[in-house]
C-alpha cells in the first residue's frame, strides 16, 4: 500500500507530496513538529502533546496552520488513509513559504502543514525491550532553547549517528558540568541504588517530554519517589536500573552506558512495570 502524506490541504502519495523549496522549514529549520504514539488505530496523549504544539508555536511566533478540530481531524485521517494500527503520526508546522530572507515574513503568510503516520512492529519493539538497549553520553551542542520542539535537530543527528558508531541505540547529552540532560530522541532516567527515580527537571535546556510527564503521573499514582533533578554521568554508571522514555518507544530499558552495564546488563523490575502499566495512565482516544 502506497503511504499517504497530507501536505497543505491534500492528502498525496508520498512520492508526490512536496513542499516549496521556499519553504523556512528547509531554508532555516523555521518549524516545530510533534509526534504521537497510534495504539490499536487510536492517538496516545493526544491533548498533552497538542498543548506543547501551541507552546512550541507562541514561543516562535508562528501561527497555527488550523483550528484544533480540524487539526484533530487531520491527524485521524491521515492514520486511517496509512491503516496505522499500530505505530506513529507526525506533523511539522513551518513559518510557510516566502522569497528567503532572515526576518519574518510579511504577515498573513500561510504556515505550512506535513503530516504523515507509518506503522511499527509492536512485536519487535517489546522483544527489544525485553532485552534493553545500549546509549552513549556525548556533549550536549545545542542551542539553548530545546524546550521548543523545533526541527532545527542537527546536534541529534550527529549524536545518533555517534551512537550507532558505536553499536548503540540512543545518545545522552550531557552539559559542561558533566550532568545529562536528555537523550538525543528521548528524556533520560536513572533508578537509584535506594530505588529512587530521577529525571532531569523542565527547564530550557530540556524538551518536556509527554511520555515522561506520563511516567511521573505513573509514579505518584503507585507511590513511587521520584526526584526531578540533574544527575552526573557517574551517577548513571552507578545506577540500579536506566530507561528513556519518548512516544516511539514509550519506555525503553538501558542496560549499557558507555559500554559499561547498567543493573547486571539487564532490564530492571521498576522499569519494566513502567513500561508494561504505561497505557493504563496515558489519554487514549
Amino acid at each position: 500500500m502506497s503511504r499517504i502524506a497530507y501536505v497543505n490541504g491534500r492528502y498525496l502519495p508520498h512520492g508526490e507530496a512536496a513542499v516549496s523549496i521556499e519553504d523556512r522549514g528547509y531554508q532555516f529549520a523555521d518549524g516545530v513538529y510533534e509526534v504521537c504514539e497510534v495504539r490499536e488505530g487510536k492517538l496516545v496523549d493526544e491533548p498533552r502533546h497538542m498543548a506543547r504544539l501551541d507552546r512550541s508555536l507562541k514561543e516562535l511566533r508562528m501561527a497555527r496552520p488550523m483550528s484544533a478540530r480540524a487539526l484533530a481531524r487531520v491527524l485521524r485521517e491521515t492514520v486511517r488513509r496509512n491503516r496505522v494500527r499500530d505505530g506513529i503520526v507526525y506533523l511539522q508546522v513551518t513559518r510557510g513559504v516566502a522569497p528567503r530572507d532572515f526576518p519574518f515574513p510579511a504577515s498573513g503568510t500561510r504556515p505550512s502543514l506535513v503530516v504523515t503516520a507509518r506503522s511499527h512492529d509492536r512485536a519487535r519493539l517489546e522483544k527489544q525491550a525485553e532485552g534493553g538497549i545500549a546509549v552513549v553520553t556525548v556533549p550536549d551542542i545545542r542551542w539553548q532553547r530545546v524546550d521548543i520542539k523545533s526541527v532545527a535537530l542537527l546536534p541529534n543527528v550527529l549524536a545518533k549517528q555517534a551512537a550507532r558508531d558505536q553499536g548503540a541505540r540512543e545518545a545522552w547529552m550531557v552539559d559542561p558540568e558533566g550532568r545529562v540532560t536528555e537523550g538525543a530522541s528521548s528524556n533520560a532516567w536513572i533508578v537509584t541504588r535506594d530505588g529512587v527515580l530521577i529525571t532531569r527537571p523542565l527547564d530550557t535546556g530540556i524538551l518536556p517530554g509527554i511520555t515522561r510527564s506520563v511516567v511521573i503521573d505513573e509514579l505518584k499514582a503507585k507511590g513511587l519517589k521520584v526526584e526531578e533533578r540533574p544527575f552526573t554521568v557517574e551517577e548513571a554508571y552507578a545506577a540500579r536500573e536506566a530507561f528513556v522514555t519518548s512516544a516511539s518507544q514509550i519506555v525503553m530499558p538501558v542496560v549499557s552506558i558507555d559500554g559499561r552495564p547498567v543493573g547486571g546488563g539487564k532490564p530492571g523490575p521498576v522499569t519494566a512495570s513502567l513500561r508494561g502499566a504505561y497505557h493504563q495512565h496515558a489519554d487514549i482516544r
